[in-house]
């Protein structure tokens, strides 16, 4: 099992840069796929990012690609997301997930069975 914290959420102006943490327990975080997902109020959880067990492989929607970077350090158990250029629609509640799948890199929620309990991020115009 793993149990995931995000962190590094905040408020920032449209055009600015944030970096969210991603923090896991447990030994067998290099065994799993790390994603990230966003969900704004009254809008379906959608995926931003993807990345493969060693991290050699990346994949990102269309609406944060050349925008954001995905990352993980499988010695220090923890995932980051780099946000440059942000917009007010990059606002949303930012989830880490894990998943089991050995092959590929999910873009469904259904696909991850592990979940942090979310970070805000607000960008204002």
């Amino acid at each position: 099992q793993v149990q995931l914290a995000e962190s590094g959420g905040g408020l920032v102006q449209a055009g600015g840069s944030l970096r969210l943490s991603c923090a896991a327990s447990g030994r067998t975080f290099a065994s799993h796929v790390m994603g990230w997902f966003r969900q704004a109020p009254g809008k379906e959880r959608e995926f931003v990012a993807a990345i493969s067990l060693a991290g050699a492989r990346t994949y990102y929607s269309d609406s944060v690609k050349g925008r954001f970077t995905i990352s993980r350090d499988n010695a220090k158990n923890n995932l980051l997301l780099q946000m440059n250029t942000l917009q007010p629609a990059d606002t949303a509640a930012y989830y880490c997930a894990a998943s089991k799948r050995a092959l590929g890199l999910p873009t469904w929620a259904y696909e991850y069975e592990y979940w942090g309990q979310g970070t805000q991020v607000t960008v204002s115009s």
